[in-house]
């Protein structure tokens, strides 16, 4: 015999069960509490109640966040999101506030603050990294799958540029090892180039020498490779007001020089003169393989040259698989 759906008159308003489950979770049961999120939120699913469903889902994520439990936390976020999908909630601010909410609720502890000495126990050491990778990870998945909602259901084709600023930023601030590409990647597609300098300036302060330029190249470049002109430009003007406030040198290196001229050079019809930018400056666009990549990228979308090697777009596609992989 099937199992006749819920009817809409059989539940109470979500609120019972909120506060209900909150004083479950504040009485340390968190575990408890996990199984009655999901299992009463699949049943307001089931009755096509969605919105309330969403609110204890919500409810859930935000304070098992705020009680530490980030793998029960991050998996009813990913619910959360699961249930806009189920139920074709669209793209709108009111939603993406929802998920800031959610995303806000994410612990914060940096790796560098934990201020851990050699003397202490290398398993502390262990554990913390530990953690964070699991914060990262569970943050990360919860934001991708928010993104993918987001450019499913009425949000920009690529998805939401404020969804990845927030997966930018976690995965800068909380990352035990810093991946720049990584975050580079995430930020190029958002819509916030101040903070993007911002992070970057922070990175150039604590890199390694010669690392610096690459990164800022590399932002640059990524933007370009977007058709992004305009905050290509803005990152590299609030880079240089944000390292003069802070009494820092702003890189001077031939790689550098080439994107103020490759800047310069794609404002205008001028694709011998990006040709000839390309042949002088090629020992510094050696450095990292994907500009070059990168630069065929531009020239397809600023000249309209079409590519001749099929090969080409290799690195393009290893960019594109790191963020949908990592």
């Amino acid at each position: 015999m099937s199992r006749e759906r819920p009817r809409r008159g059989t539940l109470p308003p979500a609120q019972e069960h909120i506060d209900k489950l909150a004083k479950v979770v504040e009485g340390g049961n968190c575990y408890g509490a996990q199984q009655m999120y999901k299992s009463i939120s699949a049943r307001y699913a089931s009755a096509q109640r969605y919105s309330e469903a969403l609110d204890i889902l919500q409810a859930g994520a935000c304070i098992q966040l705020e009680h530490g439990q980030v793998t029960c936390g991050a998996e009813l976020a990913v619910l959360f999101v699961e249930t806009l999908v189920k139920g074709k909630v669209p793209y709108d601010d009111e939603t993406l506030d929802r998920a800031r909410k959610i995303y806000e609720k994410f612990p914060r502890i940096p790796i560098a603050a934990l201020n851990l000495t050699e003397d202490q126990d290398i398993q502390q050491l262990s554990e913390a990294i530990g953690a964070a990778k699991t914060r990262v990870e569970g943050c990360s998945s919860f934001l991708k799958a928010a993104i993918k909602w987001s450019a499913e259901f009425g949000g920009p084709r690529n998805g939401s540029p404020d969804l990845y600023v927030m997966l930018a930023e976690y995965v800068y601030s909380e990352s035990p090892e810093v991946d720049i590409p990584r975050v580079s990647y995430y930020f190029v597609r958002g819509s916030d180039p101040h903070k993007f300098a911002s992070v970057l300036v922070n990175f150039m302060s604590k890199c390694y020498p010669g690392e610096d330029d690459l990164a800022i190249a590399r932002a640059v470049l990524m933007y370009l490779s977007l058709s992004n002109l305009r905050d290509a430009n803005q990152l590299i003007e609030e880079i240089k007001k944000q390292v003069e406030h802070e009494e820092h040198d702003f890189p001077q290196s031939d790689l550098i020089q080439f994107i103020t001229f490759l800047l310069e050079t794609l404002q205008r019809d001028a694709f011998p003169l990006f040709n000839m930018l390309r042949v002088k400056y090629k020992s510094s666009l050696d450095r990292e393989p994907a500009f070059n990549e990168l630069l065929d990228e531009i020239a397809e979308k600023f000249y309209g040259v079409r590519r001749r090697n099929p090969m080409q777009g290799m690195f393009g596609e290893i960019f594109k698989m790191m963020g949908e992989m990592q």
